[in-house]
């Protein structure tokens, strides 16, 4: 890494919930789990915890509430070097919780309930416009209020500071403004939902990647798991393979790419490095349990690409 990107992530702050099952539930369906545990968490939380692991300097701009999760949330954050001087704390609110079933082959199922995470606003970001001028890349998600997704991802426009959007969860429809990114990196069931259809094998995610680099994504990049990721860019169209790994659950596999990217992202690195370590980070990530406890260390994802290389 030639030198130490700045990175802002806005975005959720959640306490997981993380139940763990042989198979998950179908509807109406009563199972019974092996083991249940509290895990800090929330999209963007994960990407600020995993840039910060990966060498980067990282604030958060988000909302706490003031129940028995807020201290150690914000704890978490601080412990693993996220700037949290703009996490701010909501009275009479509940902290964002989510729900997280994963099965025994890694597959999960999430349930999120935004609480304080819904309550910031606009007028929030704005307070913070220094913090996001200043940064190399900016990262967003959608576990925040769409209008506060706008406006954070305008501020960041008007100082030239490129951006990152993980457009999950699915929103039904994405606004016009948050085509102008410079990365989007929906996975196969969010691109789906963006672009109103079906996107299941690798050619139906190369032509998504070419929507949504045609309606002005920079860098289009849809996330496979296993298979790997499409990119699409004015490099042209390419498959990238994923390392081989025995996933266990693939909760935050998808926020260690976009933090990784986006660490990436202000080198000099070659469009392919930068794709091939995003990769390897999350397969890292899919490959140990939990959302913030499986983020990897820089070293951890070189590791990885050695071992696959050699």
């Amino acid at each position: 890494m030639n030198h130490v990107p700045r990175i802002v992530v806005v975005g959720s702050i959640n306490m997981d919930l993380v139940v763990r099952c042989a198979i998950l539930p179908t509807p109406g369906e009563t199972i019974l789990a092996q083991s249940s545990t509290e895990v800090p968490g929330g999209k963007g939380a994960n990407q600020a915890v995993s840039a910060a692991r990966l060498g980067a300097r990282v604030w958060m701009i988000g909302r706490i509430g003031d129940d028995s999760f807020a201290s150690r949330l914000h704890s978490g954050l601080v412990a693993n070097g996220v700037d949290c001087s703009a996490v701010l704390r909501t009275e009479s609110s509940a902290s964002g919780i989510a729900i997280i079933g994963v099965q025994d082959n890694g597959q999960n199922q999430i349930t999120v309930v935004p609480n304080a995470n819904a309550l910031l606003t606009p007028s929030d970001i704005d307070r913070f416009e220094t913090v996001i001028k200043d940064a190399s890349m900016l990262l967003l998600q959608l576990e925040i209020p769409m209008p506060t997704v706008v406006r954070a991802a305008a501020i960041a426009r008007a100082h030239n500071v490129p951006i990152l959007l993980d457009p999950a969860p699915a929103p039904h429809e994405l606004p016009a403004e948050l085509f102008s990114v410079d990365v989007m990196c929906p996975n196969q069931t969010e691109a789906a939902a963006i672009l109103g259809r079906s996107v299941v094998t690798i050619d139906d995610a190369k032509l998504a990647a070419r929507e949504l680099f045609s309606r002005g994504v920079r860098i289009a990049i849809i996330t496979l798991g296993a298979d790997g990721v499409v990119v699409c860019s004015d490099e042209g169209c390419k498959l990238y393979n994923a390392p081989t790994i025995k996933a266990v659950d693939s909760t935050a596999a998808g926020d260690a790419f976009a933090a990784a990217f986006s660490v990436c992202q202000s080198n000099a690195e070659s469009l392919d490095q930068k794709i091939r370590f995003a990769c390897a980070a999350g397969a890292v990530a899919a490959s140990r349990h939990g959302a913030q406890p499986s983020l990897p260390t820089r070293l951890d994802v070189e590791s990885l690409l050695q071992r696959t290389v050699s």
